[in-house]
């Protein structure tokens, strides 16, 4: 439904008021011929349509349908070409260039920002900087990291043992989570509050569900019941590996549809499937919270974080890692000395890609070729920017792109490589930051986290309470804050990695409109009976769309048994070729900045040990 705004309305994003200048504040700001961006250049600031924001993937895609660009004489040469300046190609930039201190490197991005996924999205609130993340969350389970990705942090000046000072555990104790139960499975939509705080019994009688599916409801959260009786813990872990959650609760904890219906995307941000394509036991991992019911006496729980809480969050997520790695590489264009300070330090985006530089990283560039010369010895590297191919030579390149994109740039590359890189399907999803002047309806409700059974955004949470250097959060109700919602495309009758080809195709086919119109009309719905308003109270939407989003993950249902690891089709994929290597997240099957991290050090040690 499009609700009606009156005095104002929406533009790229940002509330603006109507019959402003349509152009001027939007003009993107192209760098000069010798590759120099301009002193005022800030991406973060940018609203509207972002991650894979137009301009970014129309070259692949012309690629990938069969486009080719003959390659130049070379304009210049380097010790090492990155292809992607995301973590794991930065990662490998910062290892490098410590083994070799006088190397040049060239860093080649198709986006108009650095990060890759880890997306910083900045906006104005009345005078104020409030900062989100549009990709890439946080530092998951550091205790968990390979030896180098700790101590890479380290190098690069993040300790995580901080993050217990600067992330407020207290601020949202006292509130819960909300469920928007729809109209069509519930027969009327209604906002329940209190989930996991209130008594089962209680959250249940406020709900529109059937009689039978509240009493099925509270019996999986309430009964010490074990529903697989006289099974071995090794017969239950081998069952509930190959069993969906969808089929465990409807076969085995034998719930009503309509409690089925309310969990079926409950897990679709992490996972982005339904539950009847998750093993039941990735659930029993997941749910350190105790929200996924059914599972607490059938199987000891094995903790997913540890004993670790999830606090080691930038404002902005892992962009601030990003900014680390590029403060390290070229600290002119990063000011200041420490994790705190990386924060808010503004980017001067002039001094990325100087021509007297050793390190450059050249954004709104996308690669589309990448062989080796004719000696063998070098690398040749063919960009399109702005329209014009460029061709650059290096001793070494390191593909720190998508997997899925690297056999259509790299045609050397064997067959049986080609299909191991293929066998990544890339996820399809959308982070989407609304920043509103306060958050006092949250409050009012009692609420830190809206889910909804089935909508467009799978959720609208509160943003994490974090507080480092000179950047406050808005701890008080009254201040601004940074909502997040996620809405990932879902498909009742495609399963297996053929659901994400066609989420990656409809991603790019929905217009900015449908985000936005289904942000306000989502909040609304929900937070309205507590004073909020979406024409007074947003100020801004920023969509993060990644068409190509989160790394494969193997442990779904349709994965099946490899006999070891050499067999699996990413480690096949992720071996090095000639003077070409492979860092990326894709590399190891893992959407995380440990995996992207790690593989990019790895890509680094095959190149210089060759």
């Amino acid at each position: 439904m499009k609700r009606d705004i009156t005095r104002r309305d929406f533009l790229n994003g940002t509330r603006v008021a109507i019959g402003a200048s349509l152009l001027s504040p939007w003009v993107e700001a192209f760098g000069t011929s010798a590759f120099q961006l301009d002193k005022d250049y800030y991406p973060p600031s940018l609203t509207g349509l972002r991650g894979s924001h137009t301009g970014s993937w129309e070259v692949m895609h012309e690629r990938v349908a069969g486009r080719t660009w003959k390659p130049g004489k070379p304009e210049a040469d380097y010790d090492l070409v990155v292809v992607g300046a995301g973590i794991s190609g930065l990662s490998a930039a910062f290892h490098y260039k410590r083994k070799k201190p006088d190397a040049r490197i060239l860093i080649i991005d198709n986006h108009d920002d650095f990060g890759g996924h880890a997306k910083r999205n900045e906006f104005d609130v009345d005078g104020a900087t409030r900062i989100g993340y549009g990709g890439t969350e946080s530092i998951d389970t550091p205790s968990s990291y390979t030896e180098i990705a700790r101590q890479t942090l380290a190098d690069i000046g993040v300790d995580t043992s901080r993050f217990y000072e600067y992330y407020d555990q207290e601020l949202y104790s006292d509130l819960s989570k909300a469920i928007v139960f729809d109209e069509a499975t519930y027969g009327k939509r209604a906002c329940v509050t209190g989930y996991g705080s209130v008594p089962w019994a209680e959250f249940a009688a406020n709900t529109p569900m059937t009689e039978k599916a509240k009493a099925d409801f509270v019996r999986v959260f309430t009964d010490e019941r074990d529903y697989l009786p006289g099974m071995s813990e090794a017969e239950r872990r081998e069952l509930l590996t190959n069993l969906s959650y969808y089929d465990f609760l409807k076969d085995y904890a034998k719930v009503d549809q309509q409690v089925l219906e309310m969990y079926r995307r409950w897990g679709i941000s992490f996972w982005c499937v339904g539950i009847e394509e998750i093993p039941a036991i990735q659930v029993q991992g997941y749910d350190d919270g105790g929200s996924m019911p059914g599972l607490r006496h059938t199987l000891p729980r094995v903790g997913y974080r540890g004993n670790e809480p999830y606090i080691f969050h930038f404002p902005d997520g892992n962009a601030s890692v990003v900014r680390l790695f590029v403060r390290q590489l070229l600290p002119e264009a990063v000011p200041g000395r420490s994790m705190e300070d990386v924060v808010t330090a503004r980017i001067d985006y002039s001094k990325l890609d100087q021509p007297d530089s050793d390190v450059a990283i050249r954004l709104s560039s996308t690669v589309v070729n990448a062989a080796h010369s004719s000696r063998g010895d070098t690398v040749d590297v063919s960009y399109v920017r702005h329209g014009d191919v460029h061709t650059v030579r290096a001793r070494h390149c390191i593909m720190a792109c998508y997997n899925s994109a690297i056999p259509y740039l790299c045609p050397e590359l064997p067959e049986e490589q080609v299909e191991g890189l293929r066998y990544n399907v890339k996820v399809p999803l959308t982070y989407t930051k609304i920043a509103v002047n306060n958050w006092r309806p949250f409050a009012e409700l009692g609420v830190s986290f809206v889910y909804y059974t089935n909508a467009f955004y799978k959720q609208v949470e509160l943003d994490y309470p974090v507080s480092l250097g000179d950047y406050q959060f808005g701890a008080s109700p009254d201040e601004s804050m940074v909502l997040h919602m996620c809405h990932v495309p879902y498909f009742q009758d495609i399963s297996g990695p053929e659901q994400w080809r066609a989420g990656r195709r409809q991603l790019l086919a929905t217009p900015f409109e449908t985000f936005e119109n289904n942000v306000l009309e989502q909040l609304d719905h929900a937070l309205g009976g507590a004073g909020f308003d979406a024409e007074r109270d947003i100020e801004a939407i920023t969509v993060n769309r990644w068409a190509h989003g989160y790394s494969y993950s193997p442990d779904l249902l349709w994965e099946p048994d490899w006999p070891d690891e050499a067999s699996k089709p990413w480690v096949i994929g992720r071996q090095p070729y000639g003077h070409i290597a492979i860092a990326n997240s894709d590399a190891g099957a893992e959407s995380n900045t440990n995996s992207a991290m790690t593989h990019g050090y790895r890509a680094v040690e095959e190149l210089l040990n060759a």
